[in-house]
């Protein structure tokens, strides 16, 4: 198999996986039909390309292919009397052109996983695995729980929105609301797992996880909330280039040169924070922007503001009490009183033995409060924690961590 074929197969996999399978859910109605064909595309990519070539339009390949799978599959599980579906999908993909059509059906399919009938503890991993392609390793990573129990639920998902025949459309604008903020919650976690991954919005994910905020945003104008997600993750992105040195070195935001940052997101960030505040509903992302916002004004001016973060954290605690929001109420703290915080980090522990941010912040927390040995062995844990490297170089260097 030729190397090129093989990375071509892999990039088509990796950057179009939510566009075509939410395109194929969109007709088949179950998801995990739609993977299992999308799955056989890929495969029956890397068994053809080496021989006939890459084709022009390799996410179109694969579409149409995945299409012809879930066609062959249908027309074998249906009586004549159910057969029209097929026969229109069938239509569709002998007619398919170069380009495919995508459109918002991602957008359709985020939705369809915050429906009621989805247990709320699984609809942001279902969209994350679905949508933006995420193995059930990974989401399980950033929820909490172990990779076997996460793949279930989200085996049991989806056979609850065949069974339940879930239309797949955007809700309403009664219902709309009511369920946005599953999506957006999705929709950030997606952009954080690439963020922790090294490269943030730079990377395929987090530039999907931003053209759907934007998304999002168009379909609902007037919520304040999506405005504060997009510029939460706008205010991440502009401080992209800051976060490595000359010699791919990490660089935590405090010591970060802000002359870097790239100034056409901070400044549209700015700006869709302050439009959402105008709206004055304020809610979970609003306030994550705020706090971003407030970490670089201490950067530019030279002058960090513990107490005004900690009453930030506060707010965001009271809306959204996630172990993220108190891990960082923690890290504010320490300025002020590090023993205070060092009792809120324990207060998590039972729920953080693996959870890498809250070695790195306990680390944090015990070198302020002048235990030196206590933070070396919290920064090795969360170093062999670390997905990226140049973190884990980074918090064995400044703590003496690593022996």
């Amino acid at each position: 198999m030729s190397d090129a074929a093989r990375r071509a197969a892999e990039g088509a996999a990796r950057t179009a996986y939510g566009r075509l399978l939410a395109m194929l859910v969109a007709r088949s109605r179950d998801i995990a039909a739609a993977e299992d064909a999308l799955a056989e595309a890929l495969a029956a990519a890397l068994a053809t390309w080496p021989a006939r070539g890459v084709p022009d339009n390799p996410d179109a390949w694969l579409f149409t292919a995945a299409r012809r799978s879930l066609g062959a599959v249908r027309a074998r599980g249906r009586t004549a009397d159910a057969g029209e579906p097929t026969l229109a999908l069938l239509d569709d993909e002998r007619a398919a052109a170069g380009e495919v059509p995508f459109g918002d059906e991602r957008l359709k399919l985020l939705f369809v996983c915050t429906h009621p009938a989805i247990d709320p503890a699984v609809q942001a991993p279902l969209m994350l695995q679905t949508v933006l392609g995420l193995d059930a390793d990974r989401i399980a990573a950033r929820f909490l729980v172990s990779p076997a129990a996460m793949g279930q639920r989200l085996v049991r998902a989806k056979r609850r929105i065949r069974e339940t025949g879930i239309a797949f459309v955007i809700p309403d604008a009664d219902r709309l609301h009511d369920r946005v903020a599953a999506v957006l919650a999705a929709i950030y976690a997606a952009y954080g797992s690439a963020h922790d991954d090294g490269d943030g919005g730079g990377s395929d994910l987090g530039e999907e996880a931003i053209w759907l905020a934007r998304l999002v945003r168009e379909l609902l104008p007037e919520e304040p909330e999506a405005d504060g997600l997009l510029a939460l993750m706008l205010f991440c992105e502009a401080r992209r280039p800051a976060r490595r040195d000359a010699g791919g070195n990490y660089v935590p935001l405090g010591e970060q040169d802000w002359q870097r940052w790239q100034r056409a997101p901070f400044l549209e960030a700015e700006g869709l924070l302050r439009a959402a505040a105008r709206h004055g509903r304020p809610g979970r992302f609003q306030i994550e922007a705020a706090i971003q916002s407030l970490h670089a004004q201490g950067v530019i001016t030279g002058a960090a503001n513990p107490a005004a973060l900690t009453a930030l954290y506060d707010l965001l605690i009271a809306v959204a009490p996630t172990i993220g929001a108190r891990i960082g109420r923690a890290a504010a703290r320490a300025a002020i009183d590090p023993a205070a915080a060092l009792a809120d980090l324990d207060s998590l522990a039972p729920r953080c033995a693996a959870h890498q941010p809250w070695w790195a912040t306990r680390a944090h927390v015990l070198a302020l409060a002048g235990d030196s040995a206590g933070a070396r062995a919290a920064a090795t844990t969360a170093a062999g924690l670390a997905t990226d490297r140049a973190v884990r170089d980074w918090l064995l260097a400044r703590y003496g961590g690593g022996g």
